[in-house]
Order: C-alpha cells, then structure tokens, then sequence
C-alpha cells in the first residue's frame, strides 16, 4: 500500500471525481484530522557542496507542491554545517535552481547557521541533562568502539565525565583551546543499540574552518544528524521529507527533537529517491569531470544538473510533468532517462516554432532558376498549431540541402534526391536532379537541379506526385552556427560504474558541427530561445556560448522517442 495510491472517490455535483493521494499525503490528511498540525510546513534543506541535479527537483517540488496543496509555506534552508566543502557559488547557483524549477519560496529563505548560538546552547542543554558528554577517542577509535551490526559497541572511557567537567570542556572547544579531532562532543544514548546511528553518535566537533556566512566566529561546528531536526524544529516545519537512507537515521532525529522538549515536534517521512538510468548524479563524480576538463563545468549540458538540464534547454514545465510522471513511493526503482526525453518533447512540441536547418550542407544549384532572384515562400510556424501563424522564407537559386538527402546510387526505397529523380523542396518546389559535381575524393560537393515553376507550395497544384520531401535553406541569406550534438556522457551498454568503481564514459557524447546553415527568422533570438529544427530534433541557443556574431545551438533532444507513456 506504501508504494501505491489511495483512490478516493468524492462527490461534487453528483459527479464522481477521482482523487490519486500518494502515501505522504496520507499521512498529512491523517495528522490534520487528528489535530496534530494546524498547518503545513516543508521545506527544501541542500547543503551548498555542489549544483543540484535532477533528483534534488523531485525534492524540491515535492515538497513545494504539498505546501501548496494544504495552503501552507515552503521554505528554503541552506544545511550550511560542513564549511570544508561549501562555497558561496553553490548558494548561488541553488537559489537559482530552486526559483528556475518552480519552488516559490517567496521571502523564507534561511541557513542553518543562522542557528549557530541556538544548537550550541541546546548542546548544552543535553549536557546539563546528562545526555552528552566531550569524548577524547580518535575518530578512528571511535569506530572501533561502535562495534559491528552483529556485536554491540563499548562505552567511551569519558562517557562518565561529570556535568560540570563536560560543560567546561565543551565551552573550552568553542573557545579553540584544543586542536581539531583532539575532542567531539557526543550525545549519550545506546552503545548497545540495534541502530548503529544512535550508538553515542558525535554532534559536534572541533574544525577550523572559515565559514561563508559566519566567517571565523565558530571553530566548532554541529554535525547534520543533531543540526537538522533542530533547524525543522526553529522553522515549525511540520513534516520533514527525505529520502530513503535516512530512515534509519529517524530514531535519532527522534531522540534530538525530544531531548530538546520542543513543542509540535516535525515528523520526518522518507520517499524514494529518483534514479534515472545512465546519468551520473554523484557530487563527487560530476566535480571530478569538472577538475578534469571533461566536461566544461557545474552545467556542461551532458550533466544531468538542474543548470545543465536548463542551459541544454530543458523547460520548468517539462521537469515538472517528469515529476508528476515518476511519482513518489517508499519503494526504490529506476526511471528510463528516456521518460525525461518525452517529457520535454512533449512540452515544446506546441510551443515552439519548427523551422529549417541544415547540419551537414552540400550544395544544390537549380540551374533553370532566375539569376539574382529572390522571393519569398510562406510557411506555417508550427504545423500542429495553427494558432503560431506563418513566416516568410528566403528563396534563390542557390540553396543548401543535407549531404544524406543525395545518394548517387540510392538503396530500394530511397525517395529523396539522386539522379533523374524528383522531390519537394519543402514548403517550396518540385525539382529534379540533373547532374552533380564531386572533389577529387570523390565527395558530392554540388547537386544540379532543374525546378517546375507551376509546383509552387500553396499554389493548389495537383498533377503529378512525389514520394519524398526535403528541407532546404537558401545560401545566400542562411545564418551560419556551431550546432552540439549531446549523447549520454555515459556508454550506455556498459553501465555507469566500471568494476573499479570509476566511470564508463562515452567518448563520443559530443559532435560538434562548425558549418551549419539555418534560415534567417532566427536572426535576433536570444537565449534560450528554443525551436524544432525540422527533420532534426529541439534545439536551443546555448546560454554560455552562444554571441550575435557567432550562434551556437544544444540540441536538446531528437524527434524520435523509446519512451511509450502508459
């Protein structure tokens, strides 16, 4: 039941009208109707160590859409504990995320080290309480001391310290009077526990490190088991919602809101993570592609980081209906990052203008058209939607086609240009392949064409037929561009993870195109102005790249799709 929707049926005019709750929901619904919350409060905690990525937005809209759904607040909470691994550029660029993705935080947004002066005086509360003490053990005896699954630990020799002994060596940590490891502080619960997390674990220990929102005021520092339900209890967060690996991480977050006496204490929920086949989500993984030039930063479009999903030019919306697609469960799966790929086709496909590119030009001269002559052709926006209008299309004598639109001596079945054969020029004319011209390699260079001046596209002409139809630009007017071609930084028949545990990456994951034609009606787009390139796939300018002098283009993502929706 955990991992499947309630169906509840409600009446509403007579009508039946099936509402899906997910089991968080449940559980929300339960804890109103017993009273035990009022209102709703989530929040979205990261820790700033690095770029969020596509499964920190089923977080982040998970829980922004439960506040809005009980009408209640969001609030977004930077777990800022950890000052060795986090930078002010990762606040930033998370802040931006959140907005981009669609979790309106409004004005609640806070640290947990705004917090500092109050978990240290709740550390002292335990310690006047009995329910901690300094320990001097090595972090390395410290483990040996915890014991195994299957053994149980053994207490601290300092776990008896008195009160007063631990009180005056925790103040005299604060004060930097020890070096850092020499001392923790601990929280006194179960050496014995079944639950290795509460057998004594530390909340506090002795780091030198200068913080970016604190700066050197601290040289101590909470750990993140005793640090979060504090920061959701200061916040009235209502329901704290995470994923899975920390549900045998619950008993402690317990212990830490009780121990402290907080009223209307949170309750924590753990959901599935999303895991999508074939990326790499890892911190530790993408900032080593990042150190070492593999890939060229945080949002390089091959990443499957929130920022690399929007400069690619993934839209809010289609990570949103991705989200909606994937669900949430209590049960671990893998999603096909083909799902992902439907979702943003399926967001452009009305949206977006479709207009004619040509990746891999050759030539194609229609020698019995006039010299110097340009007009104009008109072309529908978006073919499945009317309401985007027409434009007008460049037309002259010399064009460009797509080298595969020609063969000299074409398979069964080929019905695009090769000699003595006749297409449609898209939007354009018929016209026949008369002769072609090739470089000393043997490459077709030029295609030679004659065209029929009466099978003007829209002039109502219906005598004689043609199998097949190709898109074209006109050279004389084309913009040129650098045009990426992105597959999977990942060999997908290898897997993610060789045995050694470093990465299987695809060598060929970017193509890159310098001799790329497009019509002009792109002249004056700016990022990230997205489109369909006919016959081509959704591509989009690239918002670090890309200048008015020199265009460059992500494709996002091809025409043809693996994924079938249920």
């Amino acid at each position: 039941m955990d991992n499947k929707d309630r169906i509840e049926e409600v009446k509403e005019n007579d009508d039946k009208v099936v509402v899906s709750k997910n089991f968080i929901e449940q559980i929300i619904d339960k804890d109103l109707e017993e009273g035990r919350v009022k209102s709703i409060v989530t929040r979205f905690p990261p820790e700033p160590n690095g770029y969020l990525h596509i499964g920190h937005a089923k977080s982040i809209l998970l829980n922004y859409g439960l506040a809005q759904k009980y009408g209640g607040k969001f609030n977004l909470r930077f777990d800022d504990t950890n000052p060795m691994k986090e930078k002010t550029e990762y606040v930033e660029s998370i802040i931006e995320d959140v907005k981009w993705v669609g979790g309106d935080y409004e004005d609640r947004l806070f640290f947990a080290s705004d917090y500092f002066d109050h978990m240290y005086e709740a550390a002292i509360k335990l310690i006047k309480k009995g329910k901690a003490f300094v320990c001097d053990l090595t972090a390395e005896e410290i483990r040996e001391y915890r014991g195994t699954l299957t053994e149980p630990g053994k207490n601290s020799p300092y776990r008896d310290r008195s009160i007063e002994e631990n009180l005056r060596l925790f103040e005299e940590m604060k004060d930097g009077k020890y070096p850092d490891g020499s001392k923790v502080l601990r929280a006194k619960i179960d050496m014995a526990s079944p639950n290795m997390n509460m057998r004594d674990p530390v909340i506090y220990r002795i780091a030198r490190m200068s913080h970016h929102n604190t700066g050197d005021k601290w040289c101590i520092y909470p750990m993140y088991d005793f640090a979060h339900p504090i920061e959701d209890a200061i916040e009235g967060i209502t329901h704290s919602i995470c994923t899975l690996e920390f549900e045998d991480h619950r008993p402690l977050y317990d212990w830490v809101v009780r121990e402290l006496e907080y009223e209307n204490p949170p309750k924590q929920i753990e959901f599935a993570k999303l895991y999508l086949t074939n990326v790499i989500t890892g911190k530790r993984y993408i900032k080593k592609l990042v150190d070492d030039g593999i890939v060229d930063g945080w949002d390089d479009p091959r990443l499957v980081t929130i920022s690399a999903l929007r400069r690619r030019g993934f839209t809010p919306e289609s990570i949103q209906n991705f989200m909606e697609l994937c669900g949430v469960s209590k049960s671990n799966s893998s999603v096909d990052y083909a799902m992902l790929e439907y979702c943003i086709r399926e967001d452009l496909k009305l949206k977006r203008p479709r207009i004619m590119a040509v990746l891999d030009p050759i030539k194609l001269v229609i020698t019995n058209y006039p010299e110097g002559q340009v007009e104009y052709l008109e072309a529908p926006n978006n073919q499945e939607n009317d309401e985007m209008g027409t434009r007008q299309i460049p037309f002259s004598k010399v064009l460009y086609i797509e080298r595969d639109d020609f063969m000299i001596d074409p398979p069964k079945k080929y019905f695009r240009l090769f000699p003595g054969n006749e297409v449609r020029l898209m939007n354009a004319y018929f016209v026949k392949c008369e002769s072609y011209v090739t470089d000393e390699n043997g490459q077709v260079t030029e295609v030679h064409c004659t065209y029929d001046p009466e099978t003007r596209s829209g002039s109502g002409f219906s005598g004689r037929k043609v199998k097949g139809t190709i898109h074209w630009v006109a050279a004389d007017t084309a913009v040129q561009a650098e045009v990426r071609l992105y597959e999977n930084i990942v060999d997908e028949e290898k897997g993610v993870y060789n045995e050694d545990g470093s990465l299987n990456l695809n060598p060929n994951s970017i193509t890159i195109l310098k001799n790329c034609y497009i019509e002009p009606s792109i002249v004056g787009e700016v990022p990230p102005a997205s489109f369909q390139f006919l016959r081509q796939g959704y591509f989009c300018l690239d918002s670090k790249d890309s200048k008015p002098d020199h265009l460059v283009f992500n494709r996002i993502v091809s025409l043809k799709s693996s994924y079938k929706p249920v």
